[in-house]
């Protein structure tokens, strides 16, 4: 979330004595639908996992402290602080600006469930008494405006809500908010926040509905968190009002739909139709994916099956069209959104970090909804991907687009170099700082006697199963050894169906779509699956090897996975990548940067016949498996005016990891040989030679 244009009632009191009860006793409404498969809650599952426990532990020990402290001294708390006060001037650049504090309250909400911290819980006991204070008596919260009513944010508008559509993100931060407060709740047990909330957004159900105020929401997340009120208190208005946003989309009547242009069009917004008429994505790609993530709840708790198509449709558009082969999402600088099929470019890919949030989002809904492997190979590609390299391996720089090529040349279009400690709009590290301590709630998920391993990550759950206590323990070394191991542990002996997902990458499938395919994929991966020592037969389901059995205490499950170094081959449309390879080991993408190739990466060739070597180097970027391979490299020499090309080694490393040892050359596609040189002329040389 950016610029939009060029980046980026009754009485409280009353209200509580009706509300304490459902808050106590959360309901649990009868709902003519949902989504089939339910995920297993983040409270059941702890980790113990090399490669993400220390990442979740850096998030809890400085991406969290860093953020509130830059929330501190960026002004943000203190807008909340003057809303409170009614007094003083907005002291902050965008009136989104509240969100980065309800984000990062939301991941420390999160975090405390693994790193109990009594000085963090005060602090946040602390800092949501100041949210509350600046709440207004009919649960209107919004600082940009209730700090000096008669001198709002010029995104703001004279009035409440007159330029939600556009500019003023008024639901948006409410959203933002109704999503902080449900994790806050379901961690702590605290309703602090969760009251907040709930008076908000009776405010909005109040505004907005048939009869009433209408609008599509200029930056959709409100409908995500309306649902998740709902869950939580069973009132179905709440529901009702995350249905009336999706419908509202593609009803204003202000937009010119044959521009071309997105902003006239209201295609930049997702407006340009009615949600279950969209078959593509399009837009800004944070804002679509917030909308897409919502269209899949209210599809599953209401059963609408036109939305259901709808958002299957513009899934497949996006995985077959419109995703990079990080995973990341938004190619087009100019709106930070989705380009045309197959518009792919590497230099100045935008791939906004908060798109791969709001990627990871949408995908887990996509299984809950299916039931398929294909939707969480995609969240693991973005997880291990064009997520993580969004923040730097300290946990206080951050990327906030994801390029994949960055070339020394001031001719050279491209996007961020190197990672910064903040941004003006910030939405991006306090995304990340929520998504983080989440992680645990995205690895298990279960449909009554079906119980699916989704993500490869060491740690324990607790399951129940036909009334039974059920253990399940990982113990691995993914994403660098493809050996996993899986502990069944029952009370009782018993019967269920325990899926593993079998990756695609390691069946052949680069993705599931043909934008890439690997350049030799074999005819039988080395996929084998045995239980207590015994090799068994299995039966496949929609990408998961279905283990039925009885299970009996301490059942041991060993899958081992090929990890291979593969070449990866993009759709001949994407005409960056034409000729191209890329760099695939297990689910991690590889690149070459130059502080490990002679101070260049764009100079580098990997012919088909490559043959590469893995290794573990514990010392290298908190440990990664480094890929090295002989390749011609060309080698340009200015005293002959010559080029030519000679043996080199060639180093790569997991993407992610990119850019921890200071900017200079990176690229993730490799030319497979040479076809065309580009003599291009350097503008500090054009201005020398016209002299």
């Amino acid at each position: 979330m950016t610029l939009p244009l060029s980046h980026c009632c009754r009485s409280a009191a009353l209200w509580l004595v009706a509300a304490a009860p459902a808050l106590a006793q959360p309901a649990k409404p009868a709902r003519p639908a949902d989504y089939p498969i339910q995920a297993v809650s983040f409270t059941r599952v702890k980790l113990a996992d090399n490669f993400w426990l220390p990442r979740l532990k850096t998030n809890t020990e400085v991406t969290i402290p860093a953020s509130f402290q830059r929330c501190e001294a960026t002004n943000r708390v203190k807008n909340f602080e003057m809303a409170a006060a009614r007094t003083g001037k907005f002291a902050t650049i965008f009136p989104f600006d509240d969100t980065d504090i309800y984000k990062t309250l939301e991941g420390a909400a999160y975090s405390l469930q693994l790193y109990p911290d009594e000085k963090l819980d005060q602090y946040m006991d602390a800092l949501i008494a100041k949210v509350a204070a600046a709440q207004e008596p009919d649960g209107y919260l919004y600082t940009a405006r209730t700090i000096d009513p008669a001198h709002p944010h010029d995104w703001a508008g004279p009035e409440r809500w007159v330029k939600e559509r556009e500019l003023s993100h008024e639901l948006y931060n409410a959203g933002h908010l109704y999503e902080a407060a449900v994790a806050h709740y379901e961690a702590t047990g605290k309703k602090t926040l969760l009251t907040i909330a709930l008076k908000n957004a009776d405010l909005v159900c109040s505004v907005f509905g048939p009869g009433k105020r209408a609008v599509a929401p200029g930056h959709e997340i409100v409908e995500m968190g309306l649902v998740k009120l709902y869950r939580v208190t069973g009132k179905p208005e709440y529901l009702r009002t995350a249905r009336f946003f999706l419908e509202q989309r593609g009803q204003h009547s202000g937009y010119d739909a044959k521009s071309p242009d997105p902003w006239r069009n209201g295609s930049y917004w997702q407006d340009h139709q009615p949600v279950v008429a969209q078959k593509e994505a399009v837009g800004h790609a944070v804002r679509a994916e917030y909308l897409y993530s919502a269209m899949a709840d209210v599809a599953a708790l209401t059963g609408d099956q036109r939305m259901l198509a709808a958002v299957d449709s513009i899934w497949q558009n996006m995985v077959g069209k419109k995703l990079y082969v990080t995973g990341g999402t938004g190619a087009v600088p100019g709106g930070e959104r989705f380009g045309g099929n197959y518009e792919l470019p590497n230099a100045t890919a935008y791939n906004e970090t908060c798109a791969a949030v709001a990627n990871v989002y949408w995908n887990q809904r996509m299984f809950l909804l299916h039931g398929e492997a294909k939707y969480i190979d995609v969240l693991e590609k973005v997880l291990y991907n064009g997520l993580i390299s969004g923040v730097g391996l300290d946990g206080k720089s951050f990327f906030y687009s994801n390029a994949l090529q960055i070339k020394n040349s001031a001719s050279f279009p491209q996007t961020e170099p190197q990672r910064a400690g903040w941004f003006d709009c910030s939405c991006c590290p306090t995304n990340l700082a929520r998504l983080f301590p989440a992680l645990p709630g995205y690895v298990y998920a279960q449909r009554g006697r079906d119980v699916y391993a989704n993500l490869f990550i060491s740690g324990t759950t607790d399951l129940t199963v036909d009334k039974q206590a059920v253990r399940v323990t990982q113990q691995h070394n993914y994403p660098w050894d493809g050996q996993l191991k899986f502990t069944v542990s029952p009370a009782t002996a018993t019967e269920f169906n325990l899926l593993l997902r079998l990756p695609g990458w390691a069946r052949g499938e680069a993705l599931p779509s043909d934008l890439y395919r690997f350049a030799d994929a074999p005819a039988a991966p080395a996929i084998g699956i045995r239980v207590n020592g015994q090799p068994v037969r299995y039966a496949m389901r929609n990408g998961y090897a279905v283990l039925a059995r009885k299970w009996r205490k301490n059942d041991v499950v060993e899958l081992v996975l090929p990890m291979d170094v593969r070449q990866v081959l993009a759709n001949p449309r994407v005409v960056d990548n034409q000729g191209k390879v890329a760099l695939q080991r297990g689910p991690l993408v590889y690149c070459a940067e130059w502080k490990d190739n002679n101070g260049k990466a764009s100079n580098l060739l990997v012919p088909a016949a490559t043959a590469f070597t893995a290794r573990y180097q514990p010392a290298e970027l908190n440990g990664i498996v480094q890929l090295t391979a002989t390749v011609p490299a060309v080698q340009v020499d200015a005293g002959s005016n010559s080029i030519s090309t000679a043996r080199q080694t060639l180093t790569a490393i997991p993407y992610y990891a990119w850019a921890n040892r200071g900017p200079g050359e990176m690229t993730v596609w490799f030319p497979a040989r040479i076809l065309d040189v580009d003599l291009v002329t350097r503008p500090a040389l054009q201005a020398e030679q016209k002299k």
